[in-house]
């Protein structure tokens, strides 16, 4: 796996991201294609391709990016009515982008977490 990714560029900021939030572990920002009305992506600032590549040593950023959630939920005024985070791996699960990152999704009723169509 490469270790560039899209998400190292938006961290060094250098692409353009509405950048939430930004700590010495985690950076949040803004998804480009929004599924809902909050989408926030969380991500770790030192590239885990996959949950599968995730060691005892990334404890802390992941750690993070749960209180990085739960404190933007509230901030987007999402947390009473309710929110899913969510974390894809590799191709089966829908990962696209190979730095692990955090959908924070709300704003509406999302529905079941998963189709039945298969």
């Amino acid at each position: 796996m490469s270790e560039e990714t899209i998400f190292s560029k938006i961290i060094r900021r250098e692409i353009p991201a509405e950048i939430l939030f930004q700590d010495d572990l985690v950076t949040a920002f803004r998804d480009i294609d929004p599924k809902a009305p909050t989408h926030i992506l969380i991500i770790p600032n030192h590239l885990i391709p996959t949950t599968n590549d995730v060691k005892s040593s990334d404890e802390k950023a992941l750690g993070r990016m749960v209180t990085v959630a739960a404190k933007l939920a509230q901030e987007a005024g999402i947390a009473e009515d309710g929110y899913r985070i969510i974390m894809n791996c590799n191709k089966h699960g829908g990962q696209e982008v190979y730095h692990i990152h955090m959908h924070l999704v709300g704003g509406h009723f999302l529905g079941p977490m998963l189709s039945q169509d298969r």
